[in-house]
């Protein structure tokens, strides 16, 4: 997932011009809901494979045509299709396979932002893809019609922002204390003690955990992992960053467990995921 986008509209050809993929930085209104909007279209039979490491994203998939096949830290098996569906977080590897005809719109939310939008714990969404009339009932498909229907990508980003705008107005804000903790642990990379959050708060840490998990899905340590290990993937792509600073500079024990929590959140070392 970029962390930085220009806010407009760009549309992307892979070199042998296989797929195009739009996105849109959504509205203001959206900000801390929504990170961004994609249009994905493959235009030429082949067959696709991504693996997307541990990440913070909640996605809402909607397809317009062949399912994906996607495996949770594990390649998918012939069971494992899924066209339109929304994710929760995950804390490990993604693997996601496609054929040449997939389409699909994608609103990418944060944790926080999912938890409002969806109305559900988001403990119902974690470790598993949930299909879009489970999530969203007939709303859900009514847009699934929508977007099908649209001219253009333009007008399919237009409608999804307006559906999500709507539905938020009616949702429940999220609550400060856990606002607060998860900015603490997103403003510290992932090394912030989660002891001395609940402490702050007055809270438990089991009472904490519990609230945090609803929220978000995973428990406030499960994020910091998530969150340190994307901040140490953003600090190798430097031209001068070795593996011991890093490990140090992100608060790992050492580098060996560096390493570990590589091998667990994105299913390679760190050398050979950065070679890629």
């Amino acid at each position: 997932m970029p962390i930085e986008m220009q806010r407009r509209e760009e549309q992307d050809r892979s070199i042998a011009g296989r797929f195009e993929m739009r996105r849109r930085l959504p509205d203001p209104v959206l900000d801390g809901i929504v990170t961004d909007i994609c249009g994905y279209r493959e235009t030429a039979p082949g067959h696709f494979r991504n693996v997307e490491y541990a990440s913070l994203a909640v996605p809402l998939v909607i397809s317009f045509a062949e399912p994906f096949a996607i495996g949770l830290g594990k390649a998918p098996g012939d069971n494992d299709r899924f066209a339109s569906f929304a994710a929760g977080l995950f804390a490990g590897p993604v693997m996601i396979e496609s054929f040449g005809t997939a389409c699909c719109v994608q609103i990418n939310f944060t944790p926080l932002g999912a938890r409002r939008f969806f109305r559900l714990p988001m403990s119902e969404l974690t470790d598993s893809m949930v299909v879009l009339d489970d999530v969203l009932g007939a709303e859900g498909m009514a847009l699934r019609e929508q977007l099908g229907n649209a001219p253009d990508w333009t007008a399919r980003f237009d409608l999804a922002e307006a559906f999500v705008t709507a539905r938020l107005a009616s949702a429940a804000e999220t609550p400060l204390e856990i606002a607060w903790a998860y900015d603490r642990i997103i403003a510290s990379g992932g090394r912030t003690r989660i002891a001395s959050i609940a402490e702050r708060l007055g809270w438990s840490r089991k009472h904490l955990a519990e609230k945090f998990t609803d929220a978000t899905g995973i428990g406030p340590k499960t994020l910091s992992r998530i969150v340190r290990f994307n901040r140490a993937l953003g600090l190798s792509r430097q031209p001068t960053a070795g593996w011991a600073d890093i490990a140090a500079d992100c608060g790992y024990a050492d580098q060996a467990h560096l390493v570990r929590e590589f091998r667990d959140l994105a299913g390679e070392t760190p050398t050979a995921l950065v070679s890629r």
